[in-house]
């Protein structure tokens, strides 16, 4: 039997005229085809964890790919925060901005660093998620043909040799097996019918709510290093019961703030809407580079370095949160430790003798 795949499309958060037709062209398209189960959501990122469109994803336990407006390192970090979680699988369909991928969606982060990645304690389920970003083309055909491929693939992989009569298939058996829309299809026999089992209509799931802004963490990157935890005022992160760095409070975060990402020391954190790729998830190498990653993230101030302008923009939503600015003395990343430190106060001399006391 045919091994059946899943395909979600994620729907832009606009009503862009293109965008929307661009997305119903592929699901009508993806309609006609065999072994293909469509489903419509919303915008992967505005999602909540106990929405229905989550559920649904949750609910998928074969392959999938999924299509959206977002880099597909995002893609596939924002489901895995979810619970929807497999082995990164890399398309042939991409966009122009979009460079190599490993299989584990690191996009190379690891190449010539043997940091421990939070990735190599977790145990992830045995199957392929594929993320397409719909910014790779703007022919509807071009993602039927990629979703066919990948179908094809999937199904070679599960025929067992034993299961053909004589030995091994011949090629026009595998090709009646991977493409059964002619006299061997379901149905009348005649190649029109696409049998009993092929929905004429996708699965539609429609939410209501607004727009969303929160971190999103890339665990093949990330070294639970904490940096993010201490920096971050305002509760966005927690840990999990395995002392594992998570996003525990995503709606906490303050819209339009990126300041944590520029912090961290493995551009392990993602935030899909930034207008800057290597926020937004592009696979952008940044480890073991000297690079001017103020400059690279999109800062405001070229001059300044990612500490000082992720420190100010947090300062800034602190007080429109009706807080005090806190400057760079509070969290800011432990490899800043090594830069000539500025001469002790009285506050610093009253906390060395509070911590002589042992308390």
């Amino acid at each position: 039997m045919a091994k059946r795949i899943s395909v979600v499309v994620s729907q832009g958060q606009s009503q862009n005229p293109a965008k929307r037709n661009l997305e119903e062209e592929i699901v009508a398209g993806l309609l006609m085809e065999q072994g293909i189960d469509v489903t419509i959501v919303p915008h992967l990122y505005d999602l909540k964890s106990d929405s229905t469109g989550i559920l649904a994803l949750q609910g998928i336990g074969s392959d999938v790919v999924v299509m959206s407006w977002l880099y597909p390192r995002a893609a596939h970090w924002l489901l895995d925060q979810n619970d929807v979680r497999g082995h990164f699988a890399e398309s042939q369909l991409k966009a122009d901005d979009e460079a190599s991928a490993d299989d584990d969606g690191s996009d190379g982060a690891r190449d010539g660093n043997d940091k421990p990645r939070v990735t190599d304690e977790r145990e992830t389920p045995n199957r392929k998620i594929y993320c397409i970003s719909l910014k790779a083309s703007d022919k509807p055909s071009d993602f039927i043909e990629e979703t066919k491929r990948i179908a094809r693939d999937m199904t070679t992989q599960v025929v067992s040799l034993g299961d053909w009569v004589g030995g091994s298939p011949s090629s026009e058996q595998l090709n009646r097996f991977n493409n059964p829309t002619n006299d061997t299809a379901l149905g009348n026999g005649n190649g029109k019918d696409k049998g009993p089992d092929k929905l004429l209509q996708p699965v539609r799931i429609e939410e209501t709510g607004g727009r969303r802004w929160y971190p999103v963490i890339d665990f093949s990157r990330c070294t639970n290093c904490m940096e993010c935890i201490d920096f971050c005022l305002f509760g966005v992160y927690g840990v999990d019961a395995a002392d594992t760095i998570l996003v525990e409070q995503p709606d906490n975060c303050r819209k339009g703030c990126p300041a944590c990402s520029r912090v961290c020391p493995e551009n392990a954190i993602i935030f899909p809407q930034h207008k800057s790729p290597a926020i937004a998830g592009a696979a952008i190498d940044v480890a073991g580079l000297k690079i001017d990653l103020s400059k690279l993230f999109g800062a405001p101030d070229g001059g300044a370095d990612a500490a000082t302008i992720a420190a100010r923009e947090r300062d800034e939503q602190l007080l429109l949160a009706g807080r005090e600015a806190v400057g760079m003395d509070v969290g800011i990343p432990k490899r800043q430790a090594e830069q000539p430190a500025d001469s002790k106060d009285e506050l610093d001399d009253l906390l060395d003798e509070f911590d002589e006391l042992d308390l």
